[in-house]
C-alpha cells in the first residue's frame, strides 16, 4: 500500500490510494466516501471539459452544484485516455495504487483495455470496482443508465408520490447508494486480502449495478407484493406498512410528522396524545394491520386534533407521550436547521471559486475529523500527480504538446493557453 502525503494522518483510510475514472454521481460518491475515511483520491478526467457533472449548473459561484457536493478532498488528472500515451500514463499511475474506481458507459473501460479482466492480468493486487447501470449478462445490460431512469424500471417511482401521480424521490438514491455500496465492497476486499489469513484466491474484481441496488432498496415492497399480489400505492408522506404514521397541518400552519411503529405506541398516542381513549379501547385498531386498513379514519381523527394545536405543542406533547414527530422542513430551512449549527455540522471547504459550506460527513469516528480537502479544478494536479509517478517534466511538457494531457494551470487555477 503506498502512503501518500495527501491522505489525514490517522485517517482510517490513510495511505490508500484510490484511482477514479468517474463521472455524475456513483462512483464519485463512492470515492469522496473514501477520501473522507483518508484516502488519497487521484480522479483522471477528460481534458475537454471533465466530469460532465461539473456542467450541470453554475450556482456555486460559478460552479455545479452536483459536482462540489461528491468531488471534495480528490486530486483531478486531465488525462485523454483516447490517446495512446494518456493510457500509457494511466498504467504508470495504476502502479501505484491500491484501488481502481470507475463508472463509464457499457463497454467503455474494455475499450480502452481497463476492464477487470485486463487490469488483473497486469496489476494483480489491485483492487477494481466498476459501476454499471444493469449489472452483466441480462437484457439491459447494453443501456445507458440514469438515477431517474433507474427508479423508474425498478418500482422505486411506482411507490412514490400519490396514486396515479408517481414520482422521483428527490435524492438520487439509486446513484448514491449504489456508490455507497460500492465503498463498502470495497473495503470488504481490502480487508480480505490483508487479513493474516489472506488466502490466494480472494477475488481482487467486484461490480455493482444501479439497478441491483435499487432493487435492493425496494425489498419490503416487493417482498410484500410477491406474497399478496398487490401492488401497494403511493401515499405521499405516510407508509403503506404502517398506521398511523403521517404528516397533519397544525394551527399555526405547520406540518408535523407523527409516527407510530408498534400498538403501544399507538395506545399511547390515543390516550395521551390525542385523548380519545375510546380509540385506544376499539377492537377495529387493535392491531397494525387493522389500522393500515382503516389508515383515512384514523387520520381524519388526528389531523383534527392537530389542527386545534400550533405545531411546537404538537411536538412538546408528542414528545411528552413518548411519541415520535418531526416537522416538515424545506431545504432552506435545513441549511439553518438549529440541530445541525448546535453539533458544528457545518465545515468551509476550498473550492477554485473561494471557500464553500459543506457538512461533514455522517460517521462520527472518536479522534479523527475528516479531512474534508478541496474541490479540485479541472487537470489541477496533473502535474503533481505524473510527476509522483515518476515522470520528469521534459517527458510531461512532451506529454501535453501531443495532446495527451489538459493545459498546464498556474497557481491561481486559471488555465495557461
Amino acid at each position: 500500500m503506498q502512503i501518500s502525503a495527501e491522505a489525514e494522518p490517522g485517517g482510517p483510510l490513510s495511505g490508500l490510494t484510490v484511482v477514479a475514472l468517474e463521472q455524475a454521481v456513483s462512483a464519485p460518491m463512492c470515492t469522496r466516501v473514501l477520501a473522507d475515511f483518508g484516502a488519497h483520491v487521484i480522479k483522471i478526467e477528460n481534458p475537454r471539459g471533465g466530469d460532465f457533472a461539473r456542467h450541470y449548473d453554475d450556482v456555486v459561484h460559478g460552479l455545479a452544484a452536483h459536482f462540489v457536493w461528491a468531488n471534495r478532498g480528490k486530486e483531478s488528472v486531465a488525462l485523454d485516455l483516447k490517446d495512446p500515451d494518456g493510457r500509457a500514463i494511466l498504467r504508470r499511475i495504476l502502479r501505484t495504487a491500491d484501488v481502481f474506481v470507475s463508472n463509464l458507459a457499457p463497454g467503455a473501460t474494455a475499450a480502452l483495455g481497463l476492464s477487470a479482466e485486463q487490469l488483473a492480468a497486469e496489476f494483480p493486487e489491485l483492487v477494481v470496482m466498476e459501476i454499471d447501470g444493469y449489472g452483466a449478462g441480462g437484457p439491459l445490460s447494453h443501456k445507458r443508465a440514469y438515477d431517474l431512469l433507474i427508479q423508474a424500471e425498478s418500482g422505486t417511482c411506482a411507490v412514490t408520490g400519490t396514486p396515479n401521480a408517481p414520482a422521483k424521490p428527490g435524492p438520487p438514491i439509486a446513484d448514491v447508494s449504489s456508490g455507497l455500496y460500492a465503498a463498502l465492497t470495497i473495503l470488504a476486499l481490502i480487508c480480505a486480502k490483508r487479513a493474516p489469513d489472506s488466502r490466494s484466491a480472494v477475488p481482487s474484481s467486484a461490480s455493482v449495478s444501479l439497478f441491483d441496488t435499487a432493487t435492493e432498496l425496494m425489498g419490503y415492497h416487493l417482498t410484500y407484493t410477491r406474497h399478496t399480489g398487490v401492488d401497494q400505492q403511493p401515499l405521499g408522506m405516510s407508509s403503506p406498512a404502517v398506521a398511523p404514521y403521517g404528516a397533519y397541518r397544525t394551527a399555526d400552519g405547520e406540518t408535523v410528522v407523527l409516527g407510530t411503529t408498534n400498538d403501544r405506541e399507538w395506545q399511547r398516542l390515543a390516550r395521551d396524545l390525542i385523548n380519545r381513549p375510546d380509540l385506544a379501547a376499539d377492537p377495529r385498531y387493535a392491531t397494525n394491520a387493522d389500522r393500515v386498513r382503516l389508515r383515512d379514519e384514523l387520520d381524519r381523527e388526528i389531523a383534527r386534533w392537530c389542527t386545534g394545536h400550533d405545531a411546537d405543542a404538537v411536538q412538546e406533547q408528542a414528545d411528552a407521550a413518548g411519541i415520535g414527530n418531526s416537522r416538515f422542513r424545506t431545504p432552506g430551512e435545513v441549511i439553518t436547521h438549529p440541530h445541525l449549527a448546535a453539533r458544528r455540522r457545518w465545515r468551509d471547504i476550498p473550492t477554485p471559486a473561494g471557500p464553500v459550506t459543506a457538512l461533514l460527513p455522517p460517521p462520527v469516528i472518536a479522534g479523527f475529523e475528516p479531512p474534508m480537502g478541496a474541490v479540485p479544478a479541472l487537470g489541477e494536479h496533473t502535474e503533481t500527480v505524473l510527476t509522483r509517478a515518476g515522470f520528469t517534466p521534459e517527458e510531461i511538457e512532451e506529454f501535453r504538446s501531443r495532446g495527451a494531457l489538459g493545459p498546464a494551470r498556474n497557481n491561481d487555477e486559471r488555465t495557461i493557453q
